[in-house]
């Protein structure tokens, strides 16, 4: 059963948040465990390298921020619908632009980051 934490998201997830929306690629990297994944539409990238190239190019090359919508704990999973927002191409973008974001967390990293643009919200 989802348990609504919107209100009172976990420091990890509220620190990536709070990285995309301070501009802050440092802060950001400290949530991720050494070996995380994240998978940002359908595309794969494994390790700090490989992420932390992918934040410069497309959080922070595109001013991407973000506002939680709704997060819930998924025994001991975040996930969490934010409205981005950015400097990207928005052609062909639902407007407004909700993604979700699916946290795996252990020993307080992100080992795993799933983006998603869902068709409807559950």
């Amino acid at each position: 059963m989802l348990n609504d934490i919107t209100q009172t998201l976990p420091r990890l997830s509220s620190s990536h948040v709070a990285a995309h929306n301070n501009h802050d690629p440092d802060a950001l990297m400290a949530t991720f465990a050494p070996d995380a994944l994240v998978n940002d539409a359908k595309r794969e990238f494994l390790g700090r390298d490989a992420i932390r190239a992918w934040a410069d190019k497309e959080i922070f090359g595109d001013n991407v921020t973000l506002k939680v919508e709704r997060a819930y704990d998924q025994r001991g999973d975040i996930v969490l619908h934010a409205r981005v927002d950015g400097d990207f191409d928005k052609t062909n973008l639902p407007d407004p632009l909700i993604l979700t974001y699916y946290f795996s967390i252990r020993n307080d990293r992100i080992t795993q980051l799933i983006i998603i643009a869902n068709k409807t919200l559950a």
